[in-house]
């Protein structure tokens, strides 16, 4: 199998240069900067929270993992009296949280049970030491949806959410039954797209870590092409900000690497997928160029590919197109 690099394009190298930094978008950063954000709330199991007119349910329960109980924090909204109904899976990527997904949960929730996690070390997750590598913290999720009597599920995933998603799918393939595979390099890589050896020889880019303004200040202002709103904006960067995030993010990246991720799903993932899947994507992503999915017949050959009008963080820029590419899917349309 071919292992070597493709080369992005000027276009992309420049638009990841560059980012989009959309007016918008950097005003409402440098407000909140101003202002400061205050603590995150502090939920509790069977907490109610509204959303949109959605009604959905904190939960917080204890899972095996490695070698220690992992405590999980999820919401639930949907059907969740029928056991047996459809149930779908979303997990997040970094820098955030299950609120990531809050714009389109009302609509996902008319016909899913949904079950939206913090991944491991994010929000209200454990963040304690353990193992960080995405296989290992993917089976640790499969442990927690057997501990909730889940059978089988489909798979919403976007960004970081989408490395451990696809060892679920790959090892789990008679589980699940559709994966919306969100924002994550394929079958094309290239280290210029992602210089994740920058994040821990720099000192100023490790401290930035440990700043959660900064690190959207980096995330939302560079790679939206659309600007979010501002409460959403203050909910996602209180999330980041919950002692020990910042850290658990840094072992997630001292455990694995871009290249690793790549290898791994070339030569023992893509193989063993036998889900539907829509890869989707902002059609304007910096870290992820378009022309990356060029030859994806070869080795998905049943696999769509849809372009949601916006950057990276698509769903919270542009639900609406969102629900449009994913929900028919979902649904078997």
């Amino acid at each position: 199998m071919d292992f070597e690099y493709r080369k992005p394009s000027e276009a992309a190298l420049a638009l990841m240069r560059t980012g989009h930094n959309h007016p918008e978008m950097v005003a409402t950063l440098k407000e909140i900067a101003a202002e400061g954000v205050p603590p995150a709330p502090e939920n509790s199991d069977g907490e109610i929270e509204d959303i949109g007119g959605l009604e959905v349910t904190h939960r917080f329960v204890d899972a095996p993992g490695e070698s220690e109980t992992v405590r999980w924090h999820f919401v639930e909204a949907g059907p969740t009296e029928n056991k047996d109904g459809p149930v779908l899976l979303l997990m997040h990527g970094i820098p955030q949280s299950w609120c990531m997904w809050r714009p389109i949960l009302p609509e996902l929730a008319k016909h899913f049970r949904c079950i939206a996690i913090d991944l491991k070390g994010y929000g209200q997750s454990d963040n304690g030491r353990g193992d960080y590598r995405h296989e290992g913290v993917a089976e640790q999720v499969v442990a927690l949806l057997d501990t909730l009597g889940v059978d089988r599920f489909n798979l919403f995933s976007h960004d970081r959410g989408t490395v451990q998603a696809d060892f679920i799918a790959a090892k789990q393939a008679g589980r699940v039954i559709r994966f919306v595979r969100g924002s994550q390099h394929l079958i094309h890589f290239h280290p210029d797209l992602a210089p994740q050896e920058l994040m821990f020889t720099d000192l100023e880019t490790r401290g930035v870590l440990q700043d959660p303004v900064k690190v959207f200040e980096w995330a939302f202002g560079r790679l939206c092409k659309y600007p979010i709103a501002k409460p959403d904006v203050i909910r996602a960067i209180q999330e980041f900000a919950r002692p020990g995030t910042g850290l658990a993010v840094e072992r997630y990246f001292q455990s694995s690497t871009f290249r690793k991720d790549w290898i791994d799903r070339r030569t023992r993932l893509i193989p063993a997928w036998t889900a539907p899947m829509l890869i989707l994507q902002g059609s304007d992503e910096p870290p992820m160029p378009v022309e990356n999915y060029e030859g994806l017949e070869e080795y998905l050959p049943d696999a769509r590919v849809e372009l949601v009008d916006g950057g990276h963080f698509y769903v919270e820029e542009n639900p609406a197109d969102t629900l449009a590419k994913a929900l028919p899917f979902l649904l078997g349309k």
